[in-house]
C-alpha cells in the first residue's frame, strides 16, 4: 500500500523545512510513504527546499493558480503515480504532521474513504470570539448541504483512499475543501472526523485578507457548488416564492374587489404583475428542470471519467510490470 503525503505550497521556503521534519517516515499498514510538493508558482526556493530534503514528486506550476488548482494537480499526479492513499496537509505548518497516523489508520482498516483532521476550534487562542462564530455556522450550512457529521469541514489536513480520489472533480477555483465535502456525501462515501491538533501559527492565510472576504468567498463558493449539485431544490425554491407573491397579488385584487366598494380597475396594475410573476415563476422551474438534466449529464460524465482512470491506472501497471 502507497501513501503520498501532498503539500500545496505557494512561497513556503521557511516553513517548510519544519513541516517535513515532522512528517511519519513509516507507519504501520503503509508499505512507502512517497512526498509530493505542489509549488503553485512560488518565487523564493521552495522547490529547492523540497529537492534537499529528498521530495518524491515536485509538480511546479508557472504563475500562482491557486489552492484549489494545486489540489487538482496533486490529485492527478497521485492517481499517475499509483497512490492508494493521499494525505494532503499544508504548507505553512499549521497541522501537527504526527498526526498523519490518526487519518491514514481509518483508512487502513477500511472504516472510511475520507478522514478529516478536526481542529480545536472553540480552545484555539488564535481565533477570535467573531471567526469562531463564523465558523460555527458555516461548518453548519455545510454539513446541511453536504450530508456529513464532519465538525470541522473547513479543515484542509485530510486523508483520501483510491476510491474517494478517483471520484473527486474540482471545479472551484478558490478552495477545495467544501466540494470535494459535498461530492463525498452525494456519491454516498464514507467520511468521518478525527480531532487533531495545531501548531502556532507561523504567518496569515493567503487565500483570504480578513473575515469578510472570507465569508464572502466562503459563501459564493458554497452557493455555486449547491446549484451545481443541487439545482432542482434551487431553482423550484426561487419558483415557489415568485408564484407565492403572484398568489398574493390576486388575492389581494379578489379581496378588495368582493369585500369593499374600491372599483376593480384600480388593481389591474397588480393583476398584470401578478400575471408577470407567474410567468417568471413558470419560467424558473423550467430553468430548474433543465438544471437538473444538466446534472444528470454531468453526473454521467464524472461516472465515464472514473472508469477512464480505472483504465489509465491498469494500463500504468501493465507497463510496470512489463518493464519488472
Amino acid at each position: 500500500m502507497k501513501l503520498i503525503i501532498q503539500i500545496p505550497c505557494y512561497n513556503e521556503e521557511d516553513t517548510l523545512p519544519l513541516v517535513l521534519k515532522d512528517l511519519p517516515k513509516k507507519i504501520k499498514g503503509i508499505d512507502v510513504v512517497e512526498l509530493q510538493i505542489i509549488d503553485d508558482g512560488s518565487t523564493d526556493k521552495t522547490v529547492e527546499v523540497a529537492e534537499r530534503f529528498g521530495v518524491h514528486h515536485i509538480v511546479s506550476f508557472k504563475s500562482n493558480r491557486g489552492l484549489a488548482a494545486a489540489f487538482k494537480a496533486g490529485v492527478d499526479n497521485a492517481i499517475a503515480n499509483e497512490a492508494d492513499i493521499l494525505v494532503n496537509t499544508d504548507g505553512d505548518n499549521q497541522y501537527n504532521g504526527k498526526d498523519i497516523v490518526k487519518l491514514v489508520q481509518p483508512i487502513i482498516n477500511g472504516e472510511a474513504d475520507i478522514v478529516i483532521g478536526c481542529r480545536p476550534i472553540e480552545e484555539n487562542p488564535e481565533f477570535s470570539f467573531t471567526k469562531k462564530k463564523l465558523h460555527m455556522i458555516g461548518s453548519w450550512i455545510l454539513r446541511k448541504i453536504s450530508n456529513t457529521s464532519i465538525k470541522d469541514p473547513a479543515s484542509g489536513f485530510r486523508a483520501y483512499d483510491k476510491n474517494a480520489i478517483l471520484t473527486m472533480n474540482i471545479y472551484s477555483s478558490f478552495s477545495y475543501c467544501m466540494e470535494t465535502l459535498i461530492q463525498a456525501g452525494r456519491n454516498n462515501l464514507k467520511v468521518i472526523g478525527v480531532c487533531i491538533g495545531v501548531n502556532p501559527k507561523t504567518r496569515d492565510s493567503r487565500l483570504f485578507r480578513n473575515n469578510f472576504q472570507y465569508i464572502w468567498e466562503q459563501a459564493k463558493t458554497m452557493l455555486s457548488i449547491f446549484i451545481l449539485y443541487r439545482p432542482n431544490i434551487f431553482f423550484n425554491f426561487i419558483a415557489f416564492i415568485i408564484l407565492l407573491f403572484s398568489i398574493m397579488l390576486v388575492l389581494r385584487y379578489l379581496l378588495h374587489v368582493y369585500m369593499s366598494s374600491t372599483p376593480s380597475g384600480a388593481f389591474w396594475p397588480s393583476i398584470v404583475l401578478a400575471g408577470i410573476m407567474l410567468v417568471v415563476s413558470f419560467q424558473i422551474y423550467l430553468t430548474g428542470l433543465l438544471a437538473s438534466l444538466i446534472s444528470s449529464i454531468r453526473m454521467l460524465s464524472e461516472d465515464t471519467n472514473f472508469r477512464i482512470k480505472n483504465i489509465q491506472i491498469s494500463i500504468l501497471k501493465d507497463k510496470a510490470s512489463q518493464g519488472g
